[in-house]
């Protein structure tokens, strides 16, 4: 069941990722209602709106003081099939589900009010959660996103669940899983994690369980609220009481699942996560990992971060700083020219100018940057430029110079795009051209 407060709202996009974007929260409250999974107690979940830097925080409106409980990895507690923040009286059991749904759509602050020790199951899935979301209307308030960015990879083990993260200019997820099942045995789901492929792709896939497990988690005080309703449930042969929404259903759900526990981080996440086997446990785990060897989001991409997509080196690599992306729509770049450049020792020696060819080079190298962020591995990609119109060079370029080199976007399809670049020397165009270029492997 889901209650919105207010009226005339309407469906939302998730939040633009940028180099310089707001943080987002929602308009309004909004509630959903239900009985928890492992506990079996009914629970009604309120969404707010929270002030800029405030995080992600449930409240526990049912106890007297109402404490307030951060979505963060250093409160996390071991759990059996379940993530579980803190102990005692005031502990919130299974968080993951609605967790993916504020991760999935990209929201920097939120308070979750909740009545109950544990958030409604609904479905199984965080599809409800999402809508509901939705329906209070995601809005940017100021602020800028905290982000986790890997300069080098990690591994983390934790028995069978093993997982690596890699360096990425994106939020990138890879899940494996391999049940002795004849429904789901080995199967793989991988892409990159935004609001629309999170809500095209995993929001709707169900938690799954077995009924050679049930008498033994009840005995545990687990699965009190479980039901076909809100479950696929598996016997020897097959599904019990339902039909799955895809045939890879269950490896969504982890997917689900890891996005949801990558919240705790406290922050979006650049980086290329591989998941094998993966569980709630195990994915905290990496979660900790993460907070101790990422680095917060420079305001600025440097050569560092640049060298970790394009595949030029010296002499050719003619970008040295980004200072600005919005996903598909827009990039700017910098490039300072110095009398070391290796072109000048041969291109008018007694008076140095940049060839206009690398002018041209360098935004190509700005728009490369752009389209190589939607790859999930840019090191198996390269772009190619396929042509250039209405090219112009207004001033020549001189040592001493910097280049502010400007992208937009006149069109993209698929791994083709299409660009308007347009260079500044101290606020006054140099070059402009426009070029087309499409993404390949190498």
């Amino acid at each position: 069941m889901i209650a919105l407060a207010g009226e005339g709202a309407t469906s939302a996009r998730g939040p633009r990722s940028s180099l310089h974007a707001p943080r987002y929260t929602i308009s309004r409250d909004v509630q959903v209602e239900g009985i928890g999974l492992h506990l079996g107690q009914p629970c009604r979940l309120t969404f707010r709106p929270a002030a800029p830097g405030t995080g992600i925080v449930f409240r526990r409106e049912d106890l007297l003081d109402r404490p307030i409980i951060p979505a963060r990895v250093q409160i996390a507690v071991e759990a059996e099939r379940r993530t579980q923040l803190g102990t005692g009286a005031a502990a919130l059991h299974t968080v993951e589900h609605v967790l993916a749904a504020v991760g999935g759509l990209g929201l920097d602050d939120l308070e979750i009010a909740m009545d109950g020790p544990e958030p409604p199951i609904m479905d199984g899935s965080a599809r409800p959660f999402l809508e509901a979301l939705q329906a209070a209307e995601p809005v940017a308030h100021g602020g800028r996103p905290e982000w986790l960015v890997l300069r080098k990879s990690i591994r983390v083990v934790d028995g069978e669940s093993v997982y690596e993260a890699h360096p990425s200019m994106g939020f990138d997820l890879a899940v494996t899983i391999d049940f002795p099942h004849p429904l789901i045995g080995a199967q793989q789901w991988a892409g990159r994690v935004t609001p629309s492929t999170f809500a095209g792709e995993l929001a709707a896939a169900r938690t799954f369980g077995f009924m050679h497990e049930v008498d033994a988690l009840r005995s545990k005080g687990l699965i009190q609220g479980a039901s076909t309703a809100n479950a696929i449930v598996l016997d020897g042969q097959g599904l019990v009481d339902t039909s799955l929404r895809w045939s890879d259903e269950f490896a969504r759900h982890k997917a689900l699942d890891c996005v949801g526990d990558l919240v705790l981080a406290g922050a979006r996440l650049r980086a290329r996560v591989v998941a094998h086997k993966p569980s709630h446990r195990g994915t905290v785990a990496l979660v900790r990992a993460l907070v101790q060897h990422a680095v917060p989001e420079p305001a600025v991409y440097t050569v560092e971060d640049i060298l970790q997509v394009l595949p030029h080196r010296y002499p050719f690599l003619l970008v040295d700083r980004i200072l600005d992306i919005e996903e598909g729509k827009r990039i700017v770049g910098l490039k300072n020219v110095t009398i070391n450049e290796p072109f000048f020792q041969g291109h008018f020696p007694g008076h140095p100018i940049m060839p206009g060819v690398l002018i041209i080079e360098a935004m190509a190298q700005v728009g490369g940057m752009l389209l190589m962020r939607t790859i999930d591995d840019p090191s198996s990609k390269v772009v190619y430029f396929m042509s250039l119109d209405n090219v112009k060079f207004r001033r020549p370029v001189k040592p001493g110079d910097q280049l502010r080199l400007e992208l937009d976007v006149l069109q993209m399809r698929g791994t083709m795009c299409k660009m308007k670049g347009t260079a500044y020397v101290d606020g006054q165009v140099v070059t402009e051209a426009e070029m087309a270029a499409m993404v390949r492997d190498r």
